[in-house]
Protein backbone atom coordinates (compact mmCIF):
# COMPACT_ATOMS: atom_id res chain seq x y z
CA UNK A 1 0.00 0.00 0.00
CA UNK A 2 1.37 3.43 -0.83
CA UNK A 3 2.31 5.47 2.19
CA UNK A 4 -0.19 8.17 1.16
CA UNK A 5 -3.06 5.73 1.67
CA UNK A 6 -1.59 4.59 4.99
CA UNK A 7 -1.50 8.18 6.27
CA UNK A 8 -4.99 8.82 4.88
CA UNK A 9 -6.50 5.81 6.69
CA UNK A 10 -4.53 6.61 9.85
CA UNK A 11 -5.88 10.19 9.75
CA UNK A 12 -9.44 8.92 9.20
CA UNK A 13 -9.09 6.54 12.14
CA UNK A 14 -7.69 9.21 14.46
CA UNK A 15 -10.03 12.05 13.45
CA UNK A 16 -13.18 9.98 13.73
CA UNK A 17 -11.89 8.40 16.95
CA UNK A 18 -11.49 11.91 18.35
CA UNK A 19 -15.01 12.78 17.18
CA UNK A 20 -16.34 9.83 19.17
CA UNK A 21 -15.19 11.59 22.33
CA UNK A 22 -15.93 15.19 21.30
CA UNK A 23 -19.40 14.94 19.75
CA UNK A 24 -22.32 15.49 22.13
CA UNK A 25 -24.90 13.53 20.14
CA UNK A 26 -24.52 9.81 21.00
CA UNK A 27 -25.82 8.64 17.60
CA UNK A 28 -23.31 10.83 15.73
CA UNK A 29 -20.62 9.63 18.11
CA UNK A 30 -21.51 5.98 17.42
CA UNK A 31 -21.48 6.57 13.66
CA UNK A 32 -18.06 8.23 13.99
CA UNK A 33 -16.90 5.09 15.75
CA UNK A 34 -18.08 3.03 12.75
CA UNK A 35 -15.98 5.17 10.38
CA UNK A 36 -13.02 4.88 12.74
CA UNK A 37 -13.41 1.07 12.71
CA UNK A 38 -13.49 1.06 8.90
CA UNK A 39 -10.27 3.12 8.78
CA UNK A 40 -8.67 0.72 11.26
CA UNK A 41 -9.75 -2.26 9.15
CA UNK A 42 -8.14 -0.63 6.09
CA UNK A 43 -4.92 -0.26 8.08
CA UNK A 44 -5.03 -3.95 9.01
CA UNK A 45 -5.55 -4.92 5.37
CA UNK A 46 -2.63 -2.69 4.37
CA UNK A 47 -0.46 -4.66 6.81
CA UNK A 48 -1.54 -7.96 5.14
CA UNK A 49 -3.65 -8.87 8.17
CA UNK A 50 -6.72 -9.70 6.11
CA UNK A 51 -8.36 -11.87 8.76
CA UNK A 52 -8.20 -9.16 11.42
CA UNK A 53 -9.40 -6.55 8.90
CA UNK A 54 -12.44 -8.61 7.95
CA UNK A 55 -13.20 -9.40 11.59
CA UNK A 56 -12.89 -5.69 12.36
CA UNK A 57 -15.59 -4.93 9.80
CA UNK A 58 -17.88 -7.85 10.55
CA UNK A 59 -17.71 -7.91 14.33
CA UNK A 60 -16.96 -4.35 15.43
CA UNK A 61 -18.36 -2.17 12.65
CA UNK A 62 -21.28 -4.55 12.19
CA UNK A 63 -22.50 -6.43 15.22
CA UNK A 64 -21.06 -4.38 18.07
CA UNK A 65 -22.07 -1.04 16.55
CA UNK A 66 -25.62 -2.23 15.95
CA UNK A 67 -25.71 -3.17 19.63
CA UNK A 68 -24.30 0.26 20.60
CA UNK A 69 -26.89 2.05 18.48
CA UNK A 70 -29.65 -0.07 20.02
CA UNK A 71 -28.42 0.88 23.50
CA UNK A 72 -28.14 4.56 22.59
CA UNK A 73 -31.70 4.51 21.31
CA UNK A 74 -32.85 3.10 24.65
CA UNK A 75 -31.29 5.98 26.59
CA UNK A 76 -32.70 9.49 26.80
CA UNK A 77 -30.55 11.34 24.25
CA UNK A 78 -32.11 14.76 24.70
CA UNK A 79 -31.39 14.82 28.44
CA UNK A 80 -27.72 14.09 27.71
CA UNK A 81 -27.55 16.85 25.09
CA UNK A 82 -28.93 19.46 27.50
CA UNK A 83 -26.31 18.81 30.17
CA UNK A 84 -23.71 21.55 30.46
CA UNK A 85 -20.06 20.78 29.94
CA UNK A 86 -18.17 20.70 33.25
CA UNK A 87 -14.70 22.20 32.75
CA UNK A 88 -12.94 20.32 35.58
CA UNK A 89 -13.50 16.78 34.18
CA UNK A 90 -12.60 17.99 30.68
CA UNK A 91 -9.30 19.47 31.87
CA UNK A 92 -8.61 16.38 33.99
CA UNK A 93 -9.30 14.11 31.02
CA UNK A 94 -7.05 16.20 28.78
CA UNK A 95 -4.22 16.04 31.34
CA UNK A 96 -4.70 12.29 31.67
CA UNK A 97 -4.56 11.91 27.87
CA UNK A 98 -1.34 13.96 27.71
CA UNK A 99 0.26 11.82 30.44
CA UNK A 100 -0.84 8.66 28.62
CA UNK A 101 0.61 9.84 25.30
CA UNK A 102 3.89 10.82 27.02
CA UNK A 103 4.13 7.40 28.68
CA UNK A 104 3.30 5.59 25.45
CA UNK A 105 5.92 7.60 23.56
CA UNK A 106 8.51 6.84 26.23
CA UNK A 107 7.78 3.11 26.09
CA UNK A 108 7.81 2.99 22.30
CA UNK A 109 11.07 4.93 22.11
CA UNK A 110 12.79 2.41 24.39
CA UNK A 111 11.31 -0.76 22.82
CA UNK A 112 13.97 -2.13 20.46
CA UNK A 113 11.78 -4.84 18.88
CA UNK A 114 9.38 -2.10 17.79
CA UNK A 115 11.94 -0.86 15.26
CA UNK A 116 12.01 -4.24 13.49
CA UNK A 117 10.04 -4.41 10.26
CA UNK A 118 7.37 -7.08 9.96
CA UNK A 119 9.08 -8.56 6.90
CA UNK A 120 12.26 -9.12 8.95
CA UNK A 121 10.49 -11.14 11.65
CA UNK A 122 10.60 -14.88 10.87
CA UNK A 123 7.35 -16.82 10.87
CA UNK A 124 7.20 -19.09 13.90
CA UNK A 125 6.20 -22.44 12.46
CA UNK A 126 6.83 -24.08 15.86
CA UNK A 127 3.41 -22.96 17.09
CA UNK A 128 1.83 -24.39 13.95
CA UNK A 129 3.76 -27.65 14.27
CA UNK A 130 2.49 -28.10 17.83
CA UNK A 131 -1.04 -27.87 16.50
CA UNK A 132 -0.48 -30.40 13.73
CA UNK A 133 -2.57 -32.97 15.52
CA UNK A 134 -5.70 -30.98 14.78
CA UNK A 135 -7.24 -32.15 11.48
CA UNK A 136 -7.87 -28.71 9.98
CA UNK A 137 -4.41 -27.41 10.83
CA UNK A 138 -2.71 -30.54 9.51
CA UNK A 139 -4.60 -30.31 6.22
CA UNK A 140 -3.65 -26.64 5.78
CA UNK A 141 0.02 -27.31 6.57
CA UNK A 142 0.06 -30.14 4.01
CA UNK A 143 -1.18 -27.63 1.44
CA UNK A 144 1.74 -25.39 2.52
CA UNK A 145 -0.49 -22.62 3.81
CA UNK A 146 -0.33 -21.25 7.33
CA UNK A 147 -3.76 -21.64 8.95
CA UNK A 148 -3.83 -18.22 10.65
CA UNK A 149 -7.46 -18.16 11.74
CA UNK A 150 -7.33 -21.71 13.09
CA UNK A 151 -4.15 -20.98 15.05
CA UNK A 152 -5.64 -17.80 16.47
CA UNK A 153 -8.71 -19.75 17.58
CA UNK A 154 -6.59 -22.49 19.07
CA UNK A 155 -4.42 -19.99 20.94
CA UNK A 156 -7.45 -18.16 22.27
CA UNK A 157 -9.34 -21.18 23.52
CA UNK A 158 -6.44 -23.40 24.63
CA UNK A 159 -3.89 -20.93 26.00
CA UNK A 160 -6.19 -18.24 27.36
CA UNK A 161 -9.40 -19.93 28.56
CA UNK A 162 -9.56 -17.83 31.76
CA UNK A 163 -9.24 -14.54 29.85
CA UNK A 164 -11.97 -15.61 27.40
CA UNK A 165 -14.25 -16.46 30.33
CA UNK A 166 -13.41 -13.12 31.96
CA UNK A 167 -14.36 -11.22 28.79
CA UNK A 168 -17.63 -13.17 28.67
CA UNK A 169 -18.41 -12.18 32.27
CA UNK A 170 -17.60 -8.51 31.50
CA UNK A 171 -19.95 -8.57 28.50
CA UNK A 172 -22.66 -10.10 30.68
CA UNK A 173 -22.17 -7.39 33.32
CA UNK A 174 -22.38 -4.73 30.60
CA UNK A 175 -25.58 -6.24 29.24
CA UNK A 176 -27.16 -6.33 32.71
CA UNK A 177 -26.08 -2.71 33.25
CA UNK A 178 -27.76 -1.64 30.02
CA UNK A 179 -30.97 -3.39 31.03
CA UNK A 180 -30.89 -1.63 34.42
CA UNK A 181 -30.23 1.76 32.78
CA UNK A 182 -33.06 1.31 30.30
CA UNK A 183 -35.47 0.27 33.07
CA UNK A 184 -34.56 3.38 35.08
CA UNK A 185 -35.24 5.63 32.09
CA UNK A 186 -38.65 4.05 31.52
CA UNK A 187 -39.67 4.66 35.15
Amino acid sequence: MPSVLFYLFAAITLVFGLLVVVLRNPVASALSLVVSFVGLAALFVSLDAYFIGIIQILVYAGAVMVLFLFIVMLLDIRAEELKKVNALPVVGGALLAIVFVAQLGSILANFDKGRTKLADVPVQFQHASRAQALPGVKRDLERESLPDAKLVGQALFQRYPFQIQLVGVLLLVGTVGVVILSKREVN
